[in-house]
């Protein structure tokens, strides 16, 4: 698991629950999921907007995993899937946040089925947020297989982005 971002780890506290928490983790934190799509920059502008509002930071999350059928992948000369989502990670905020990205944004790159990493990492957090990359029309009525599978597998309240 690879981590990137500025919010760091400089000790650990207790808060008025008595959890451990990190002295630099806010008590709001919003995961946004980030995939690439027009959707996703928006939801992750969107939960930038609620952090700021509620004095809390982002934690933008892109999932991956390895195919598999690797081999075929391979064969093509299309094999290192973690980078090409770090660089769909990086983009994302570029394209969310330009060059400024806000210092309360901390961004991070796990392996592992979408839905389920996204709900592991929001675990503990105030809201989850994702895009819906469903199509037009009657069909943008419905919610995409991962943004559908992130509302049923979600420990915190999730909001889909359009």
């Amino acid at each position: 698991m690879a981590f990137y971002g500025r919010i760091g780890i400089s000790g650990i506290a207790r808060n008025r629950k008595e959890q451990f928490v990190s002295e630099a983790t806010p008590e709001v934190r919003i995961v946004v999921g980030v995939d690439g799509s027009p959707a996703s920059v928006r939801a992750l502008k969107e939960g930038a907007r609620l952090a700021a509002e509620l004095g809390g930071a982002v934690d933008a999350v892109a999932v991956w995993e390895m195919p598999t059928k690797h081999a075929s992948y391979a064969a093509l000369g299309i094999g290192n899937f973690e980078e090409g989502a770090q660089k769909v990670l990086r983009d994302a905020l570029f394209q969310a946040f330009g060059e400024n990205v806000p210092d309360s944004v901390s961004a991070r790159l796990i392996k592992g089925p979408a839905a389920s990493g996204l709900a592991a990492v929001a675990e503990g957090a105030r809201m989850l947020v994702v895009g819906r990359r469903g199509h037009g029309g009657i069909m943008g009525l419905l919610l995409g297989s991962v943004s559908a599978a992130v509302v049923n597998q979600s420990p915190v309240p999730v909001l889909v982005v359009q």
